[in-house]
């Protein structure tokens, strides 16, 4: 079984591209804080290269930025390829299935992307609680 779960950080903003084929691969990688101190009393820090394909790479490339902490989970993925100086080198990839998005927005919006309601005008004091419509109950059951 091939599944990681990580909790970090961004350590950049999020690159969106798109393959030849019309596929949209977003590229981010995330800076996560080990649970244990070194002899020096200093917590070291893992950096993850991460990939998350299509609709949930557009969502990532949309809702964060450098900063942002996320939980990913997903698979580890190994590539092998060649530098430019024709050596052998292997990159190691978590390809996400899964993003949770743990840093609170900042702002009016939810957490869709959708502003808030305007507030009517016609309240006089502001948050006030939308009035209720008075509803005739003649006391028959409808059903």
């Amino acid at each position: 079984m091939n599944k990681v779960i990580l909790i970090g950080n961004l350590t950049r903003d999020p690159e969106l591209t798109e393959t030849s084929g019309g596929v949209k691969i977003c590229r981010f990688s995330i800076a996560v804080n080990r649970n244990y101190a070194g002899a020096d009393g200093e917590r070291k820090t893992d950096f993850f290269n991460c990939v998350a394909w299509r609709g949930l790479g557009e969502t990532v490339a949309r809702f964060t930025k450098k900063g942002t902490k996320v939980c990913v989970s997903g698979s580890i993925e190994l590539r092998n390829y060649e530098d430019s100086q024709g050596v052998k080198r292997t990159g190691v990839d978590i390809v996400a299935q899964d993003v949770e998005f743990l840093t609170p927005r900042q702002g009016g919006g939810d957490d869709f992307g959708y502003d808030a309601p305007a507030q009517s005008n016609s309240g006089s004091s502001r948050g006030a609680k939308p009035q209720l419509q008075p509803f005739d109950d003649d006391g028959d059951i409808p059903f």
